[in-house]
């Protein structure tokens, strides 16, 4: 049978929602590594609408997280609230600002942030079962968070900013290149840069393949 894992997605694109490179990349690894993959996202309004092509908010613009997330999922996502966790053998996290601005506030409060209550539950239950988590990008923000008590170990990269936000949540914070993901054995997570560094999409592509082999191989061990 197919391991499941669990891809929670923050909407489309990478300024205001999911980061599309990083979450195609990881449903393509997840595919070839014969695993089937459970597209989910909360179904809230995203905090803002971001135009990619001039890098800035559209005021007067709403979307939803959920509808969009529905966009990188072909129309196969499933609304985070009433989930049941329990059903997946992993979670993964792609990054995009969407993850710092709607699965929690990160991107407007540094450490003082709040997960959504949805994805908080999720992503919980997954690790106290004992299950692997996998986060890429700025998405390992969201795991120092939830899980700083117990003080993983975790990558966002080299940037130390935000590096500091999570040591400062409780969270040890391991430097990583691109194409390189951190393994947190004892804790069962396992986190790579992808784009918070300036990666090509190969390194990038790397990165979440380790991401994803390591997941994965937790889950047969």
């Amino acid at each position: 049978m197919k391991p499941k894992v669990g891809v929670v997605l923050s909407g489309c694109g990478v300024y205001d929602g999911a980061e599309i490179h990083e979450s195609v990349l990881t449903l393509l690894a997840l595919d070839r590594a014969g695993a089937e993959a459970v597209c989910l996202a909360p179904d809230v309004a995203q905090r803002h609408v971001v135009n990619h092509l001039t890098g800035q908010p559209v005021e007067g613009e709403s979307r939803n997280v959920l509808v969009e997330a529905a966009r990188i999922a072909r129309g196969k996502v499933r609304d985070l609230a009433g989930f049941d966790p329990s059903t997946l053998d992993a979670l993964v996290l792609p990054g995009g600002f969407g993850a710092a601005k709607n699965l929690c506030d990160f991107a407007f409060r540094g450490a003082d942030c709040e997960v959504h209550p949805e994805v908080a539950r999720v992503v919980r239950a997954v690790h106290s079962a004992g299950k692997p988590v996998g986060a890429a990008c700025i998405a390992p923000v969201l795991l120092a968070k939830l899980l700083g008590n117990e003080s993983p170990k975790l990558t966002i990269g080299t940037d130390p900013g935000t590096a500091g936000a999570i040591e400062k949540m409780g969270g040890q914070h391991v430097s990583c290149e691109g194409g390189l993901a951190v393994v947190d054995e004892e804790k069962r997570l396992v986190t790579t840069p992808a784009y918070m560094l300036d990666s090509s999409i190969s390194e990038v592509s790397a990165g979440i393949e380790k991401l994803v082999t390591e997941v994965l191989r937790m889950i047969r061990a």
